[in-house]
């Protein structure tokens, strides 16, 4: 009941505070990018503090070492909930999101979203959204950006396996385009928000940088050496939530 109470709470005052950016935003519209950005800070943090102290919910960052210095990067996420893709400017400085083209649809938000330079991939269109996903890297390899992506391509329930949602070779393929070190990300954010779902758990969530896949390699051997190892990291990360 207690939990229920607090995911309720949460819930409610999530989608008033969304309600609220959403207006908020618009003045952002006609602000420089990197100026923008200072709202969707804002919003992150916000939903932080709410997490923290309603829900119980905490995390913690490992393996910030093998984050390179300088330059940019690909960042390979394993995507359980929504709960990491409100980390991610706190993680990050200014990441380049690889997201669906329809949430730039999404009224005020998408506009807002759309002016802080994400990849938009068209998912309905495999081949193209690949040449996206290219195009996207070489573009924030000029501006020095992180590239976040999900290589599942979708979120996935803890009882899934990469067998129900296979890795799509896009990463590779931006990896080999731009030049760029995959960094993978493993999480345990599952154990503590559902795919989907009204309750949120307390805990402290994990998230691993695991050690750089160096460019150079076969498309092939990148994705096997990057499912092996954030298959086995958050598996390792969820039994021990």
């Amino acid at each position: 009941m207690i939990l229920l109470l607090r995911a309720s709470l949460f819930n409610i005052l999530f989608y008033g505070l969304t309600a609220v950016m959403c207006v908020l935003c618009l003045p952002g519209l006609f602000l420089p990018r990197r100026q923008a950005l200072v709202i969707v800070r804002l919003f992150v943090r916000t939903v932080y503090l709410l997490e923290k102290i309603i829900l119980g919910l905490d995390y913690e960052v490992r393996g910030r070492e093998n984050i390179p210095s300088t330059g940019a990067f690909i960042v390979a996420a394993k995507h359980y909930a929504p709960y990491e893709t409100f980390k991610l400017h706190l993680l990050f400085d200014d990441p380049a999101v690889v997201l669906k083209q329809e949430l730039l649809r999404i009224p005020l938000w998408g506009r807002f979203l759309a002016k802080i330079d994400p990849i938009a991939i068209d998912r309905q269109n495999p081949k193209k959204a690949v040449g996206q996903i290219i195009s996207g890297a070489q573009r924030v390899r000029e501006q020095g950006r992180p590239l976040v992506i999900f290589p599942q391509g979708t979120r996935v329930r803890l009882e899934e396996t990469p067998q129900d949602k296979p890795y799509r070779s896009g990463v590779a393929r931006a990896q080999k385009a731009a030049d760029l070190p995959i960094v993978p990300l493993a999480l345990n954010t599952g154990a503590f928000w559902p795919r989907r779902g009204w309750i949120k758990k307390p805990g402290r969530v994990v998230f691993e940088f695991l050690p750089p896949i160096p460019p150079g390699n076969p498309p092939a051997d990148v994705m096997k050496r990057l499912e092996e190892c954030l298959e086995a990291e958050s598996n390792r990360l969820l039994k021990n939530s």
